[in-house]
């Protein structure tokens, strides 16, 4: 249980788009997959043609998707994976209204298959993402399965909260700039790239720390105090999106080529934030690199 199941979630925004697309599970996405995963969300490359996926088929939907239904409890949010995305908005919109002056609200779209966005197609193939110009989460929650099955993630509801939470930090970045002040320069443990998603993971943990404060309109907290099991599960999936362990799944492991730090620094940096709050996450960003690790 990760949700108080007595909040009310039912004034979230969160829309499902995409229909009838074929999603890689099962067999998993192999290799590509996982380049797909690494490079298409930094990049804003759509890989996804590379998978055999493509563009939804079969009826049609409202441009911005239609309205998640029957999410209305906290123990809505516990039982189905769907309205623990419509909850995790509404907890992540307060904690970071609260904190970031200007805060403007993303999008938050749960994919069904695949979608396309200005960013490249939305599919559990790609991984969850942030599209900066549509300032739009999108997150397949069929990645979570594919986490187990390819990663070795136990992908628990707090770790699926951290990868949410890991993507609103990169709309955090957006909004004050920090996104622009350190594009894309290449690869390697100390680049841009992956300074900008330790900082995330970083936010994430911070979010995670504090995320009983955030209440409903009844004043009932919308989450529950983290357990250490709970947090092991997040640290666990921060392990397994580390760059090192995903290459080495592939059989090699190339630090030059990282864009997302190791399993050690995306761990240091979910901690440091949890532990130690809001101030610490900007220290990622001007550390020499050799600081960056635990």
């Amino acid at each position: 249980m990760t949700f108080n199941p007595d909040a009310d979630i039912s004034g979230n925004t969160t829309r499902r788009r995409g229909r009838t697309a074929a999603i890689a599970g099962g067999a998993g996405v192999g290799v590509l997959g996982i380049i797909a995963l690494i490079a298409g969300p930094l990049l804003g490359i759509d890989l996804t043609g590379l998978l055999g996926g493509g563009a939804p088929s079969g009826g049609s939907e409202p441009a911005g998707g239609s309205v998640i239904e029957n999410c209305k409890t906290g123990a809505d949010a516990n039982a189905d994976v769907d309205c623990r995305m419509a909850g995790a908005q509404l907890a992540l919109d307060e904690f970071w209204a609260d904190n970031v002056e200007g805060y403007r609200k993303p999008q938050m779209i749960v994919v069904d298959g695949s979608t396309p966005t200005q960013c490249g197609t939305a599919s559990n193939a790609v991984g969850p993402f942030y599209c900066p110009p549509e300032e739009g989460v999108y997150v397949d929650p069929t990645f979570f399965q594919l986490m187990q099955q390819q990663f070795g993630a136990s992908a628990g509801n707090l770790a699926q909260l951290y990868i949410v939470g890991h993507e609103w930090g990169h709309h955090i970045q957006n909004i004050t700039g920090d996104m622009d002040a350190y594009p894309n320069n290449g690869t390697g443990p100390g680049s841009n790239g992956v300074r900008i998603e330790l900082q995330a993971d970083c936010y994430a943990g911070v979010w995670l720390g504090r995320m009983t404060e955030q209440k409903d309109v009844d004043g009932d907290p919308y989450l529950l105090k983290p357990t250490e099991p709970q947090i092991e599960d997040a640290l666990n999936a921060a392990e397994a999106v580390g760059d090192d362990h995903i290459q080495e799944q592939s059989g090699f492991s190339n630090p030059e080529t990282w864009t997302h730090g190791s399993s050690e620094q995306r761990q240091r940096w979910f901690a440091e934030g949890y532990q130690n709050g809001l101030g610490v996450c900007a220290q990622v960003l001007t550390l020499p690199a050799d600081q960056l690790d635990p």
